[in-house]
């Protein structure tokens, strides 16, 4: 196709014809279907593209007893390629046609079509494409729980991006931010869903053909509850526990598993969650039960081995889930880590296999599950959590890697995360480039494996005419790699915020941050790589005034990456001063934390509701303390 355009996700087969189809004004939208009502949204989609991009009024008309020379598109049901979600979209001299499998293929044969008028106003080129899904499930997970709840509004806009690429599948990660009747206490602070705005929202996204799959942690990842008194008895420890990386955790963090209790606390969950949601699924989680073993439960799992008694729990919990029609999803590291036990799996779950570095093994995860016959999705991430502006190039690796030993191995469907680890510090605009990474490799990974990401951006996104602000996201999610020092799962110019400035003359006695402490000695050079990173971050940052963005919330967007990139600096200079390097004082590192405070504060309301935003800032709050000390 001509380099002119680009469409996310590219197409699995396109033929470039000679020449190109002018869009003149005053013609038909034809649904050529028995029931053109079920087209009726769909086909609005591309009229109001038609009006916003090409000053074109075409209007819909049922049936196809109108002059012929009148229509300028026609979308015709049940003349697919055979294959579910699948289309054909013709531009010739005559006009548009779009042939679809099934609504959804309807849907996103309009989809592919409102991208090409995006670009090219009222002129487009002449083409065929053929185009069908590679997985059939392909999903965006977003946390809700670390801290940031996004308003309805934020909401309806994601949805309606994440479907115009083709994705049919949306989580939001839930541990104690819907707002269960029976535990009012638990999100009193946390500003949550609820039972009303899922519904509404539910209807919303089957509208676009995405799924939304209701989520409730159910296992670990449970800390918020116990957090209050009346849920302590369900604790798997009375006190905290201590993590597999040494770190001591002052508040206990998964439900004891023998307690009989813990499947009634999870019971009322359910039937106060699952009937807000049409899905016929459920991610009830259960991963990262790091506390499994080390209190109320220490003597049974020393008698019947830890994997076997978390197995035995996640059945109760299967059986919950299946008593109230639903398919179970769960996280799969658990029991991925006993694979003599990944047999006795029930034969109706979906393993959800995630990791979230490049080089995660993918590759013998999924085969474990292939191999004992257990459904599964890939799941990686947008590896924007941990890290303020993202990891870019680790994000393409890690999708890459997932979804390729995805069909290798039979995977039914991909799950892109996006985490909100430790207050949630990253903009939404940093995770773009993941959403569209494995929106695109998920739908037809060999045709999207060299896929310009920044040009999406560019022109699907920020719809940026100077075609500056893909490439500045795309390089400011590289800034990780400056220091000459890689933290797994986050980057070092996040920690940096949380690291006790006298860290590497006094580590803490409680084992924080000693899993980072050998990477970070063993830099050859780090002083030198921080004012690399912010030589760095100021050259690409500095490309921002250069952009000519005409989304939405463009004046929103530049000031969300202002903010990150200002961020990303002032960890640099932050670690400096731990090493005794900053030519700085901690006074004057004081007043600029404190004005990068208000600015986040006032840009996570932009987009996101007020509660979990003291939790959040508090982390920032801290570190700016420390300077007084």
């Amino acid at each position: 196709m001509s380099s002119s355009f680009i469409l996310l996700p590219w197409p699995q087969s396109l033929s470039l014809g000679e020449g190109a189809l002018d869009l003149a004004d005053h013609r038909l939208i034809a649904l050529d279907t028995p029931r053109p009502a079920d087209l009726a949204f769909t086909a609005r989609r591309i009229q109001a593209a038609l009006a916003r991009y090409a000053g074109v009024q075409w209007e819909l008309v049922g049936g196809d007893a109108v002059p012929q020379d009148q229509i300028g598109l026609r979308i015709a049901i049940g003349r697919g390629t055979g294959r579910a979600e699948s289309y054909r979209l013709s531009v010739t001299a005559d006009g548009l046609l779009i042939e679809a499998q099934d609504l959804p293929g309807a849907f996103y044969g309009v989809a592919t079509l409102v991208q090409l008028v995006q670009q090219g106003r009222t002129r487009l080129p002449l083409l065929q494409i053929e185009d069908w899904p590679d997985l059939p499930h392909r999903g965006i997970m977003l946390d809700i729980s670390r801290d940031k709840v996004p308003t309805m509004e934020t909401l309806y806009a994601l949805v309606d991006r994440l479907a115009g690429w083709k994705i049919n599948q949306l989580q939001l990660y839930t541990e104690h931010t819907f707002a269960y009747r029976q535990h009012p206490e638990v999100w009193a602070k946390a500003s949550p869903m609820t039972a009303d705005q899922i519904l509404v929202l539910d209807a919303y996204c089957r509208e676009r053909h995405i799924e939304l799959v209701p989520n409730q942690n159910s296992f670990g990842h449970m800390h918020r509850w116990f957090e209050h008194p009346r849920y302590l008895p369900l604790a798997e420890t009375e006190d905290g526990f201590v993590t597999p990386w040494g770190e001591r955790q002052a508040l206990p963090f998964s439900l004891m598993p023998a307690n009989p209790q813990s499947l009634q606390f999870l019971a009322g969950l359910y039937d106060e969650l699952l009937p807000n949601f049409t899905s016929q699924q459920f991610n009830v989680g259960c991963d990262e039960t790091f506390d499994l073993g080390q209190g109320r439960s220490r003597q049974l799992c020393q008698e019947r081995g830890v994997g076997r008694v978390y197995l035995d729990f996640l059945l109760e919990v299967h059986r919950l889930v299946t008593a109230r029609g639903r398919v179970m999803q769960f996280w799969g590291d658990i029991i991925g880590s006993h694979p003599e036990l990944v047999p006795e799996l029930p034969r109706g779950a979906i393993a959800l296999e995630w990791g979230y570095e490049a080089d995660h093994d993918f590759r013998g995860k999924c085969a474990c599950f292939a191999e004992a016959g257990i459904r599964f999705y890939v799941c990686p991430g947008t590896s924007s959590w941990l890290s303020i502006a993202g990891r870019t190039d680790n994000a393409i690796g890690n999708i890459h890697n997932a979804v390729e030993n995805g069909l290798r191995y039979g995977a039914s469907g991909v799950l892109t995360t996006d985490w909100g680890d430790l207050g949630h510090w990253q903009p939404l605009p940093v995770s773009y480039l993941g959403f569209a990474c494995g929106a695109a490799l998920g739908w037809s990974y060999r045709a999207n494996t060299s896929l310009d990401l920044p040009g999406a951006l560019d022109r699907l996104v920020f719809e940026d005419e100077a075609g500056v602000m893909g490439k500045l996201a795309y390089d400011l999610g590289n800034a990780y790699q400056q220091p000459g020092i890689l933290i797994p799962n986050g980057s070092v110019l996040f920690w940096a915020f949380h690291y006790p400035l006298d860290l590497f003359v006094n580590p803490p006695a409680d084992g924080r941050f000693g899993w980072q402490m050998g990477v970070l000695q063993a830099a050859a050079d780090l002083p030198a790589g921080l004012r690399k990173t912010i030589a760095y971050v100021d050259a690409v940052i500095g490309r921002l005034a250069d952009a000519r963005m005409t989304c939405a919330d463009a004046e929103l967007v530049a000031e969300e990456f202002q903010l990150a990139a200002d961020l990303l600096r002032h960890g640099s200079v932050r670690m400096l001063l731990m090493l005794g390097q900053a030519d700085v004082s901690r006074g004057l590192l004081r007043a600029e934390l404190t004005a990068l405070e208000e600015r986040y504060r006032a840009q996570w309301l932009a987009r996101n509701r007020p509660g979990g935003l003291e939790d959040s800032i508090k982390r920032m709050q801290e570190a700016r303390a420390s300077y007084d000390a």
